[in-house]
């Protein structure tokens, strides 16, 4: 099941059917409340103009305003920018937070674009798009856009409303309203899940193995986390490379490398690894921290792992949890375990609606709260239903949005 979208549908339909949800209900959350397609004219370094489509999904907004992402890829599909708006509505539901999900993109290749270039780009998505503001559909950054991308979104909408207004747009630099602790949060999350998991599976921590598939920004911030707190991280990989060590690797000085080579390869601390066999590494804990379908039913059989973290969004597919479950394997889905980084653009657009901005202890303080709140819940609701926890995540997630539209008169 290649298709994103078909596998956020195939979670949606699981959970109603374990739930048994009203089918107008169901019908509901089947396709976007709103999905935009629009172009973007943008005038190239060269003199030329090049047209670019874009799209924004607003899944629902029973639950609050709509907001997160913002996706720019050559290969972009509006089926994937309204799958990840599903799995933002459920991510945003799991964790507590009062929104909906939204997603957006554009159909561009940042890497082909000179500087100037990809700003007029980003500005143009912003004007095309039209945003209503924090109360209405909050656009962040997702693969391809950051916090400068996000700093021209929050100054191309300051310039058109003629107002200052942060909470607008989300994952912003800290010096034009953004939170203490956005780089981290997502990562945060996923060690916070994987320590957890840990002790609920009687493992202590001290030398527990780590094998970390994608070694980015949330691969490395969770590997560091669990490594201050005595894990050993004893594999991990990124698109240059993979490297090893049965004893540890050391990962402070793994990140400055990767920081000086732009990759894991070649670090002195370890041995050079297999990357496509980083997956079926043996240790205790296993996260994949990439890109979506990377555990398959091809492979799902050498997975040597006790509990598999996913920090990365749908890395594995359905099938695949099929079989990790029947082999015992903990999977601690993405919804719960990466929604880190939702969790603190929530927190961001209170800051900014609030011009409280808080310090980087007490962001990491709240976080750990909601995220071990957001992981017990769903565990506890497997527990109940006699399901994964992948499944009692999405059961108490879709439970949240069905009283919120109920209680609203939609259905």
């Amino acid at each position: 099941m290649k298709n994103v979208w078909e596998e956020a549908l195939f979670n949606l339909a699981k959970a109603a059917e374990a739930m048994d949800l009203e089918p107008e209900i169901l019908e509901r959350l089947s396709t976007p409340m709103r999905f935009t397609e629009f172009t973007i004219p943008v005038r190239m370094d060269d003199g030329s103009k090049k047209l670019f489509t874009a799209y924004r999904s607003r899944h629902q907004d029973a639950t609050g305003p709509t907001k997160d992402g913002t996706r720019v890829h050559p290969r972009l599909t509006p089926e994937e920018i309204k799958a990840l708006s599903l799995f933002m509505s459920i991510k945003h539901a799991v964790a507590g937070i009062p929104a909906g999900g939204g997603k957006g993109g554009i159909k561009a290749d940042p890497s082909a674009m000179s500087e100037g270039e990809y700003e007029r780009l980003i500005r143009g998505f912003i004007r095309r798009l039209e945003p209503k503001g924090a109360f209405v559909d909050v656009p962040g950054a997702d693969i391809g856009t950051g916090t400068q991308a996000m700093a021209w979104m929050l100054d191309e909408y300051e310039q058109i409303t003629g107002s200052h207004f942060p909470a607008a747009i989300n994952d912003k630099p800290f010096e034009l309203g953004g939170s203490r602790g956005g780089y981290e949060a997502t990562g945060w999350g996923v060690a916070r899940c994987a320590v957890e998991a840990a002790k609920e599976q009687g493992l202590e921590s001290d030398g527990l193995r780590v094998a970390v598939q994608g070694f980015g920004q949330v691969g490395a911030v969770a590997a560091w986390e669990l490594f201050e707190q005595g894990y050993a991280i004893v594999a991990v990989s990124d698109i240059g490379g993979a490297v090893k060590n049965s004893g540890g690797l050391n990962i402070p000085a793994l990140v400055a490398h990767t920081a000086e080579t732009g990759s894991v390869a070649g670090f002195s601390g370890g041995e050079a690894a297999d990357v496509r066999g980083i997956l079926e590494t043996e240790c205790d804990i296993l996260i994949p921290a990439a890109v979506q379908d990377v555990i398959t039913e091809e492979n799902a059989e050498r997975v040597a792992a006790s509990i598999v973290v996913e920090a990365a969004n749908g890395p594995t597919t359905p099938g695949a949890d099929t079989l990790l479950s029947s082999r015992g394997i903990v999977v601690i889905p993405d919804v719960v375990a990466n929604s880190g980084g939702a969790i603190v653009c929530d927190f961001e657009r209170t800051q900014g609606l609030s011009s409280d901005w808080w310090s980087l202890e007490e962001v990491e303080q709240r976080l750990n709260s909601r995220i071990l709140a957001a992981y017990r819940e769903a565990r506890e609701k497997a527990v109940e239903k006699g399901v994964s926890m992948r499944l009692g995540a999405w059961i108490g997630a879709i439970g949240k949005i069905r009283s919120a539209m109920l209680l609203r008169g939609w259905c």
